[in-house]
């Protein structure tokens, strides 16, 4: 079932997050972060239980442009199409809000691509950089993420 994401989901969020981060999967991300976000996280969480699976957030970066980020399916989850659902459900936040170019920036290219995300460079989203990207300590010579656009 998704839900979008509550201020008693937060801890589970961070830990989920720099746990995934941890394993060089994501950036990390701060437990004020999370709290100044929560609105924008969808949860999958198991049916019957309080269990969450995954997460997601959905970011609105400028007036044509939001990003789908924080993405973390836990391990005994994958392979259920839960990541699909949680991104989808950012998607169809994002077009609602009228918002038609959706971006990411991910170590799993493939997985978005099959959601028909392109690879492009990441100098054409200047509004994510001047917003996030100077604060990151792999700003910006050490960029590893591949940046990813859908356009509906």
């Amino acid at each position: 079932m998704l839900r979008k994401a509550r201020v008693g989901d937060v801890k589970t969020i961070h830990r989920m997050i720099n746990v995934s981060a941890g394993k060089g999967e994501m950036l990390p991300r701060s437990l004020m972060d999370i709290y100044g976000s929560l609105r924008d996280f969808f949860i999958y969480e198991q049916e019957g239980s309080e269990a969450i699976g995954g997460v997601c957030a959905m970011n609105i970066i400028w007036e044509n442009l939001a990003e789908v980020r924080s993405l973390v399916v836990e391990e005994s989850f994958r392979g259920r199409g839960i990541g699909r659902s949680l991104v989808e459900a950012c998607i169809s936040e994002a077009i609602t809000l009228q918002l038609y170019r959706i971006f990411t920036l991910t170590y799993r290219k493939d997985f978005f691509g099959h959601l028909g995300f392109k690879e492009v460079e990441r100098s054409s989203l200047s509004e994510k950089i001047y917003s996030d990207c100077f604060r990151c300590s792999k700003y910006p010579d050490y960029c590893d993420e591949a940046a990813m656009v859908i356009e509906l």
